[in-house]
């Protein structure tokens, strides 16, 4: 099960809360002994801020614990680096990917290629074809997948995104898009959050999964 929490675009203090979600989940995840790995981190300029992190989750309740986050994250308090902007109210996002997720679609229509990693890791990285890149032929969607070690792991995560793509697309053709869709550096769906938080301290409020 992979999780990802991304401020998005937003402002700083976005990127402040993703960081305070992340070591809150980090807990979290201790407490209900879930193994988790932290795969890529993108952070901000400033110290304790990040843009998206990138996490895998492993263990029983691994799988129930990731879909209780999944959605909108609301924090309202000021903000600690603008004492004058009056905006109180913050939002980020969590998508989950399943390598489990099925839906309706023939494994003969996707193109499946390997390609080399980007980033940092050392001379050896980018000479590993771990990366991997797939193709639905019929629709022409792609996606991509290199934060895993192993092209078998990086496989099954690019699958699991090139399903949620294709579902999403399914349901805007049929007028009847129920579900959050948001991609990573792109804008945050506000409202209706799944979990909402209070203060520099932040203390949970609110938890639409109890």
């Amino acid at each position: 099960m992979w999780v990802q929490i991304s401020a998005g675009l937003a402002p700083i203090e976005c990127c402040r809360f993703a960081y305070k979600f992340l070591k809150y989940v980090e807990k979290e995840c201790k407490s209900k002994k879930i193994k988790l790995e932290l795969i890529d981190c993108i952070e901000d300029d400033k110290k304790e801020t990040i843009k998206s992190v990138f996490l895998k989750l492993s263990g029983e309740h691994s799988k129930e614990y990731a879909k209780s986050i999944e959605g909108s994250i609301q924090w309202i308090c000021k903000s600690e680096f603008r004492s004058n902007n009056k905006r109180k109210n913050w939002f980020i996002e969590v998508e989950i990917f399943d390598e489990e997720d099925s839906i309706d679609i023939d494994f003969k229509d996707i193109k499946i290629e390997t390609m080399r990693c980007s980033g940092n890791g050392g001379q050896n990285v980018n000479k590993l074809e771990t990366g991997v890149r797939v193709t639905h032929i019929l629709t022409g969607i792609t996606a991509i997948a290199q934060e895993e070690r192993s092209q078998y792991q990086n496989k099954k995560l690019a699958i699991s995104r090139l399903i949620k793509k294709i579902e999403a697309l399914k349901a805007e053709n049929d007028k009847n898009l129920d579900k959050i869709r948001w991609k990573k550096h792109k804008d945050i769906q506000r409202g209706n959050a799944v979990r909402t938080f209070k203060g520099k301290d932040f203390i949970e409020i609110g938890n639409k999964h109890g």
